[in-house]
């Protein structure tokens, strides 16, 4: 079953993609990265930084609150070379595995550490549903009725979840810490961990924070790529356009991002009368500024692999070692008198 969901989501950010290759033609996707440009790469790499740190903090946030240390420079380092991997892997996701795992073992306890990670990115996700369902009630044309009324109850539902799991972190659950049942010890330390890591005072407020300036970041960046496609609109008209493609991003049928952004993109844009293509062709360009932004992380881990491959290179034999030994002089022996 696991092994057919990682295909599933795949194949189907393979479907999406071809399909709106079908639909709208591969010129979209070409003008795309034709129109790329010097300042709009410069602008990715700042932006993303500003991303970076503020989703690095927010994860130490939440490490700090379940116990683990995790220092500013290994965060925003981790966080860089997962999100590398997330835009260069399928699934857009493995990144984020392979940094939880990592700093699960390096703090001892890996289950906590999957744990925080599962909680900072849930935490970013939430921020952004929020902002996609306040787009939908405020701007309701910019999406056609069918999408839009699927999108209000998907973004329903995901706040009646949020709310069910504050009531149950805080109603219950630490009875269950000393059940014999293994499932129920579980769900007993993940909603601790929900109580600590999200919930408690001194957790909400500067994850709410660096979340939105996370989500401020990505909304600026997404702003240069629509200007670099020849977006003119004003940026009352193409904001809110922005919010539902970045709300696509999560949906996890993907290929390293690329899949319902883009889908989404052309269905907004083409609503909104700026036609379905421009919308492509601006969800291409974030594709493609999103990867550059992660490039540093790609140079940490070439530094990393290079780095290894030295520590674990032989070292020269040097030349003393292979000359043998020098012997003692012999002494002449005395003839006797």
């Amino acid at each position: 079953m696991r092994t057919f969901w990682v295909w599933f989501r795949v194949l189907g950010g393979f479907a999406i993609i071809g399909g709106l290759a079908w639909r709208l033609g591969t010129g979209a996707f070409l003008e795309g990265l034709r129109v790329i440009g010097p300042w709009p790469l410069l602008a990715a790499l700042v932006l993303g930084l500003v991303s970076t740190v503020a989703s690095a903090c927010r994860w130490r946030v939440v490490a700090s609150r379940l116990g683990l240390r995790l220092a500013l420079r290994d965060a925003v380092g981790d966080y860089y070379r997962a999100q590398f991997l997330n835009g260069v892997l399928p699934a857009g996701v493995l990144g984020d595995v392979h940094r939880a795992v990592q700093h699960g073992r390096k703090s001892g306890d890996v289950g906590r550490g999957v744990r925080a990670v599962v909680l900072e990115r849930t935490a970013g996700q939430v921020v952004v549903v929020l902002a996609g369902v306040a787009v939908l009630l405020l701007r309701p044309a910019v999406v056609p009725p069918v999408a839009h009324d699927v999108l209000i109850v998907s973004g329903a539902a995901v706040l009646a979840i949020a709310v069910a799991v504050v009531a149950v972190a805080f109603a219950g659950g630490s009875r269950w810490l000393e059940s014999p049942s293994r499932w129920r010890r579980a769900f007993a330390v993940s909603m601790a961990d929900v109580r600590a890591g999200l919930l408690g005072l001194g957790a909400w407020p500067r994850v709410t924070a660096l979340s939105l300036l996370a989500l401020a970041g990505h909304l600026a960046l997404f702003v240069v790529a629509a200007r670099a496609a020849g977006a003119t609109a004003s940026l009352t008209t193409v904001l809110p356009l922005l919010v539902l493609a970045l709300l696509a991003m999560g949906l996890p049928v993907n290929v390293g991002g690329f899949g319902p952004r883009e889908g989404v993109a052309a269905l907004a844009f083409a609503a909104a009368g700026l036609g379905a293509q421009l919308g492509l062709t601006v969800a291409v360009v974030y594709g493609v500024l999103g990867l550059v932004s992660s490039l540093p992380g790609g140079a940490l881990l070439l530094a990393h692999w290079v780095g290894g491959l030295r520590r674990t290179a032989p070292q020269p034999v040097r030349q003393a070692a292979l000359e043998p030994a020098s012997r003692p002089a012999r002494v002449p022996a005395r003839s006797a008198a």
